[in-house]
This record gives C-alpha cells, structure tokens and sequence, in this order.
C-alpha cells in the first residue's frame, strides 16, 4: 500500500478541492455558452460625436450604449443588439417586441421578432427601413422579451439595463449637394463625363422620379440621364454628354447646372457645376510648375500666404498656410504627367498629376483648409466641409509657363468658379472667384505667386472686391513690401 508524507498529503487534498469547486462551478449550460462569465443580451446602438449611428462592426470602446435615439435620416437605420459571452456551442434565439406609435404605414423592420446568435457571430442587427415619409413626434420602441437559453440574462448586469430602444422619429432633412462642382472638356462631339448628386440624409425613388432638381445657363448643347434610383442610397450617378464640337482653341466655352430647392428637397453645400472648355495654350508638360507646389511624402506639406488685409482699421500684410495639392487626372488628359508607377510594371495603377493645375484640401475628414486665407475673409463662418465646401478649393490654380515651356516664371490663373461659404447661422453663400498673376523662382528652389484675387457677391460685398496676395512654396521667404493701396475688410456673414 503506497503511503504518502504529510506534505503529499496536504497537497493532494487542495488539488482535490480546487477540483470539485471547478466541476461545481462549471454548469452544463456555462459549458454550452462556452463561457465563464454571466451571459447577457441587451440592445448595443452606439453614437459617434456628429450624432451619426456607429454602426456594427466597427467599435469604439469609448462609446457608451444609447436606450433612445432621435433619427432625422431616410437612409435603413441598423439596431445592434449584443449578446456577451465566448463563441457559442449552441445556437441562442431571442424575441423582442416592436411598437409603432402613430402611423404605422411606412416602416419595414427586418427580422420581425427573433434574433439569432451561433458560434462567434454575438451580434445581430434589427434593420428599420423607411418607404415614405412620416409625421413628427412618431416613434419606434424595441423590447427584449424572451431568450432560448434560461442562463442569458436579457439587459446588462447593472441598472442601465439596455433592454428597451426606442427610436424617435424627428424632422426629416432632405438635401442634396455636388460633391464635385467643376468639370473641364476636350470639346468633342460625343465626349462623356459622370457626375454625383450626394443625398446625405438619403432620399425616396419615388419622390425622384418627377423632381426637377436642375437648372441651367447653357453654353453648348448636351444630354443628361440618370441612373436609376436606389432605395437606400445617398448618391445619384448621372451622365452627361456633348452633343456638338466645341473645339475652337481660342474660344472659352461655359455652361453651368445649378441645383434647386424642388419638393421637400434643399440644395446645400456646392449648388453649382461648371462644365468649361477653356481656351487652349500650347505648354510643355516637362515644365511642371505645379509640381513646386506639393509633396505627397509629407503629410503636413503646406503653402504659405500673404494678403492684403484690412487689419484693425490699417491695410497689412496677413500672413496664412494651406495645405496644397495636385490635380489627379487620368493618362489620356492633355496635361497629364507620370507622378508614380507605385513601383509595378503594371500601367493600370499608375498616378498622373496635372502638371498645371493645384488645389487646397485637407487629407481626410469633414474639416477645411484656408484656401486664399477665406477664413480671414469673414467672421461667424462654418469651417465644416458640409456646410462650407468653399473653404476646400481642389482645383484652385492654373499655371502657363512663359512661351509654353519655362521651368522658372509664367502666368498664374485664379481658376473662375462658384465656391460656398455658410455662416455658424445657416446663412449661406454663393460667391463667385477669379483672378490672375505672375510667378517665378526668386531664389533656388523658391517660387513666389504674386496674384489678385476677386471675389463676386451682391450681398456681402455690394458687388466685387478685390484683393493682392503672394504665396510661396517655403515656410521661410522674404516679407513683401507695403503697398499703398486700399484693402478688404473682414465680413460677417
């Protein structure tokens, strides 16, 4: 008979406790869950800090669950409900209920009642699509009723429990917006081009259908069609094309499309598209001067500014930045140079810039650059992209070097064009830019824009003022001399 010391003894006693307390703490249905900690279901809608839903599977840890939610949008509304536990060893049903106040025509709510969690997948979504436009003060209340497995708890394990979601349905906003307001053509018969309208808060197909949302200053004769509208969307692709040859290189051609306030639809944001076919130039891609005025490797790359501005009741030099970039354009544009092959010998996904053009935007996001210190231009201004798109001119210079090839000077076109600028109160408007200049290296590697800038608005500025500016590809340049001439003033919007 094998004998064991005290010590032994002592030890194999404890392994035996800690065992049993593990086969009794261990439950048949913990085992099923394959987890250790108390299941929960509970409904897990998060909100990001532009009041937009975060919807499932992205995560912010930072976020905390919502029980309500004010939704103002047409476009499918997701509701996330979670359940907390390791993957699943067996598959976990759930039913809620769904009660409509007001109205209850309109409303699609996809599953109907029951929820379905299996495997890794602890997350499922109750869908709210809307087909028609509702009543203010309306709402849509979810409620966790019933689980398959007694062991889930329905609602967190503290007092906000998260197992009831009510959805209040507020104002609609319809709007729509170009997301791009300036189009530039060969002149050929037949040329083609698409262009979005954006619906930020979604839009009905069936209120499309009939709704002229244009209006138009014809230069040359076109076509437009559209595609077809989407349940769900927030974009209309629609497509132009030329319809007669406009090629005359010293002639200037313009047709502008405007969008209007039509039904229960506002136009914000850039309401007006260009469509220009400028006046042809004989220039040497291999000048490149736009080049001088960009660095993609450096993600903080900036230009810098002087205006002549009224600075508390005296005219001075106001010094400004912006960040500047190229004017992507495709193989076949005329003024097209390679700026990168990435590396493969696979021409597809080459980059072409315009060797010509620059533009002011930042890298990402909803904010704005200053684009020609606009920002200075006016107090009580938006600076989102949304409201005042303005601030981001992508398309904002043009160069033409001197005798078409001239690596060192030429002439500098404030590119004509309608930019938007909206107040912190909604007043929004429409200013129209133009301008000219000069450039040229004033010391290696330096270059210096010396140009006016005019801007064109009855309301704000009783017509059209004008204003001198210099810009350089340096943080580090000479301070321009005085000039004695009158300046602008700031203006409230």
């Amino acid at each position: 008979m094998k004998t064991y010391s005290k010590m032994n003894r002592i030890k194999l006693f404890s392994i035996l406790v800690l065992t049993t307390l593990f086969i009794i703490s261990c439950s048949k249905d913990d085992y099923k869950l394959g987890s250790q900690v108390e299941p929960h279901l509970r409904f897990n809608f998060l909100v990001k800090s532009d009041n937009a839903p975060l919807e499932y599977p992205a995560s912010n840890g930072g976020l905390v669950a919502q029980s309500n939610y004010v939704n103002k949008s047409i476009k499918t509304l997701k509701v996330p409900v979670a359940l907390t536990a390791y993957s699943l060893n067996e598959t976990v049903t759930a039913n809620f209920s769904t009660t409509i106040s007001g109205d209850k025509e309109g409303f699609r709510i996809d599953p109907i009642n029951e929820l379905v969690f299996k495997g890794n997948k602890l997350t499922d979504t109750i869908f709210v699509s809307f087909d028609k436009r509702w009543k203010e003060n309306q709402n849509i209340t979810f409620k966790l009723e019933t689980v398959s497995n007694p062991d889930v708890h329905i609602g967190n394990l503290n007092e906000n429990k998260n197992d009831v979601f009510k959805i209040d349905l507020g104002a609609i906003a319809t709007n729509y917006t170009f997301p791009v307001n300036r189009f530039v053509l060969k002149g050929e018969a037949g040329e083609k081009f698409d262009f979005n309208v954006n619906f930020p808060n979604g839009y009905f197909p069936s209120e499309m259908e009939n709704l002229e949302i244009f209006k138009s200053l014809d230069g040359f004769s076109y076509s437009i069609t559209h595609d077809e509208f989407k349940e769900n969307s927030n974009s209309v692709t629609y497509h132009f094309t030329l319809l007669e040859d406009i090629q005359n290189d010293d002639v200037y051609y313009e047709t502008s499309i405007s969008l209007v306030n039509a039904g229960d639809y506002t136009a914000t944001g850039n309401t007006i598209m260009q469509i220009v076919k400028p006046i042809k130039s004989s220039r040497d891609i291999n000048a490149n001067p736009a080049s001088k005025f960009y660095d993609l490797t450096n993600q903080f790359y900036l230009t810098y500014g002087e205006t002549w501005f009224d600075r508390s009741g005296v005219c001075a030099w106001q010094a400004y930045n912006a960040f500047t970039y190229p004017v992507v354009v495709t193989k076949d544009h005329e003024n097209a140079i390679l700026y990168s092959d990435k590396g493969t010998a696979d021409p597809n996904d080459d980059v072409y810039h315009d060797a010509f053009r620059i533009g002011f935007n930042v890298a990402s996001g909803t904010n704005t650059t200053n684009s020609f210190n606009l920002k200075r231009w006016f107090s009580n201004e938006s600076t989102t992209a949304a409201n005042s798109p303005g601030f981001n001119i992508t398309s904002a210079l043009e160069f033409f070097p001197e005798n078409g090839n001239s690596k060192t000077n030429g002439n500098v076109l404030v590119i004509p064009q309608y930019i938007t600028i909206t107040g912190s109160n909604r007043n929004s408007h429409i200013i129209a830019i133009s301008g000219a200049g000069t450039y040229k290296e004033i010391s290696t590697g330096l270059f210096e824009i010396t140009f006016e800038l005019k801007l064109t608005n009855e309301a704000l500025f009783g017509g059209t003022v004008t204003a001198q500016y210099r810009m350089y590809n340096n943080r580090t340049y000479p301070k321009p001399a005085a000039l004695s001439i009158d300046c602008p003033k700031e203006v409230t919007l």
